[in-house]
């Protein structure tokens, strides 16, 4: 779908494209847990039946609950991070200077 609107600098086309399946599903994912809500938000969003929706989520759910188990966080548990912050000095030459200064 397209759009034209009048500018100063004259006639201008806006593309807006729907959300594909799979962006509708990630964002109902962002919002809440629940399959049954995430697929409620896909199909409003995409204007398709609920039904047809659902398979889909049920398989997005699947293939993230195994990237879910998989995620390891290295380090001891129970231990405090250490942060080390350095500042750097910015090396200045004698030649450097602006003129007139």
């Amino acid at each position: 779908m397209s759009d034209n609107w009048m500018t100063k600098y004259g006639s201008r086309r806006v593309r807006r494209d729907p959300p594909t399946l799979d962006e509708a599903i990630f964002a109902a994912m962002g919002i809440t847990d629940n399959a049954e809500e995430q697929a409620e938000i896909a199909a409003s969003l995409m204007g398709l039946p609920l039904a047809a929706v659902q398979t889909e989520v049920r398989k997005v759910s699947r293939t993230t609950a195994r990237v879910r188990t998989q995620q390891v966080i290295a380090g001891e548990p129970g231990a405090q991070r250490t942060v080390v912050v350095e500042r750097r000095t910015v090396r200045r030459f004698g030649n450097d200077r602006r003129p007139g200064m």
